[in-house]
């Protein structure tokens, strides 16, 4: 009885170690001025150790001819404010080369990474609202979603193609690509994984909003963002935490950026104009 008891005791310590090691907290570091005006998306460039910022600056509508990608530094401070101007309701971003792509409201612009210049702009017919971008950048594939429209969409060489629509996709936003896979946020808070080959889905776990920012921790596990001011852990076996919760204070969370070295996350708060910097632990 004495020896069962004790391999009892020493099973659901293993187990509470476990459960605590698979837990994490977030710790402020850092907040940026509010001179990022409505910033949705945050990308860290680990090539050039910065942040590119992409501010809608006003609505998210067609209209909004005045967007611009902003660059910062890793300690918050605002390095060039107008890396790119003059786009259109800018979303998210995603590196491959030399080059910067970011949604616009109908179309994917390329930036010149050295210049800030925009190269071209890849226009996705019938789109209706563009929203996130993940690149497979062994293969130079850009994958965007369309969140009116529910549907994520390929760019390969210039020219698009409608990788998928229909159920489950509903209100598509947050992107990423990972281990061949990529990886959607949906509006009805599921965190997809999708074979872009076979187009096979799977759900990897499951919040309570639709989600707008994912980023990759390893070993399968993630921090996803709902826009309205939730941030969330998802494990590896699909059970999920909320680690912060700033709804109540009106206080967004949009598409974040990870600087996986330093385990720090960035977060973009929309209408509250700024970027907030929070280590992991």
């Amino acid at each position: 009885m004495k020896k069962t008891f004790c391999i009892l005791f020493s099973l659901i310590a293993s187990l509470g170690a476990v459960a605590q090691a698979q837990s994490i907290e977030l710790k402020p570091v850092w907040e940026s001025d509010t001179t990022l005006r409505t910033p949705e998306s945050v990308l860290f460039d680990p090539g050039q150790n910065v942040l590119y910022v992409a501010c809608i600056n006003g609505n998210p509508k067609l209209e909004n001819k005045s967007s611009y990608i902003a660059k910062v530094g890793l300690d918050g401070k605002v390095m060039q404010l107008k890396f790119t101007d003059n786009l259109n309701s800018t979303k998210g971003m995603g590196l491959l080369g030399n080059k910067l792509y970011v949604t616009e409201m109908t179309q994917v612009a390329e930036i010149d990474l050295k210049t800030g210049k925009i190269l071209n702009r890849y226009p996705i017919e019938g789109a209706k609202f563009l929203n996130d971008i993940a690149i497979d950048t062994k293969k130079g594939i850009v994958y965007v979603t369309d969140s009116n429209d529910s549907k994520v969409w390929a760019i390969t060489n210039g020219k698009a193609s409608l990788l998928l629509s229909g159920d489950p996709l509903k209100g598509t936003n947050g992107l990423l690509f990972e281990n061949d896979q990529v990886l959607i946020g949906n509006g009805d808070g599921s965190l997809l994984s999708l074979n872009p080959a076979t187009k096979q889905l799977s759900t990897l776990g499951k919040v309570t909003g639709g989600i707008d920012g994912i980023v990759a921790l390893g070993n399968k596990t993630y921090m996803v963002t709902e826009w309205g001011g939730k941030i969330w852990y998802v494990r590896a076996d699909g059970t999920t935490e909320l680690k912060m919760d700033t709804s109540g204070q009106k206080i967004n969370s949009a598409d974040i950026g990870y600087n996986p070295t330093t385990k720090i996350l960035f977060v973009p708060t929309f209408f509250h104009n700024t970027v907030k910097a929070y280590s992991l632990k």
